[in-house]
């Protein structure tokens, strides 16, 4: 008679890079990803309950299509064995099983308090930059002016119909400042959302082909 294996559930928080191609992965693609190297690396993922259960993994802060990230948080539900878990095994485990660009910095387990629960981000940088001859007087006035609003009224589309409303997205803009020929914006994130990217450039007057590099988001605050 073969002893039964008692298990928990466990709470991993996995944080990783993005560079290169994969900054093309989309939100549902970036899940895939790990969906993948979890099977190859015989990981256990916890499943929903219901008629269409799936994989409970999550990524708290999407990132935007085409942008690069120091620090992605992942977090994965897993079935582990009821003595200790040894996050080393399953970082060394996952790591050999993800594509290049993708980059795991750390794993940790949650605390058993939140393991109904994930991260909320509350800040993030966006790193740009910015090729020379457009960090002129006028970026600089413009950036100026943008902090000393009080409001800053965007059109936002809302859906694929086209559909659009009204944002006031200067409480999402916390500073701006250019720094060796990169502009760092932080953005506050709150349960109201965000700025998107698209919208930082449009008020900096700024597009893809100003830039010498891709976008990186960095220094994500967690609460």
């Amino acid at each position: 008679m073969h002893a039964t294996v008692l298990s928990k559930t466990v709470l991993l928080l996995i944080k990783f890079r993005i560079r290169g191609n994969l900054r093309f992965l989309s939100h549902a693609e970036t899940i895939r990803v790990f969906q993948r190297a979890c099977a190859r690396a015989d990981v256990e993922i916890v499943h929903s309950q219901g008629f269409n259960p799936h994989p409970k993994m999550s990524l708290p802060l999407p990132r935007s299509v085409g942008v690069e990230s120091d620090e992605e948080l992942l977090c994965l539900w897993v079935q582990a064995p009821q003595d200790d878990f040894d996050t080393e095994q399953f970082k060394a485990a996952l790591a050999a099983q993800l594509p290049d660009g993708c980059e795991l910095i750390d794993v940790t387990a949650a605390p058993s308090t939140a393991a109904k629960n994930c991260f909320q981000p509350r800040s993030a940088d966006y790193m740009l930059a910015v090729q020379q001859q457009y960090l002129d007087e006028k970026l600089q006035t413009g950036i100026k002016n943008l902090l000393e609003s009080q409001s800053i009224e965007l059109k936002r589309r809302i859906n694929e119909n086209g559909a659009v409303r009204s944002v006031d997205v200067r409480p999402f803009l916390k500073t701006i400042e250019i720094n060796d020929k990169r502009i760092i914006v932080r953005c506050n994130i709150s349960p109201a959302g965000s700025i998107r990217i698209e919208e930082i450039l449009e008020l900096l007057g700024l597009d893809y082909e100003k830039l010498d590099a891709p976008i990186r988001r960095t220094n994500v605050q967690w609460e």
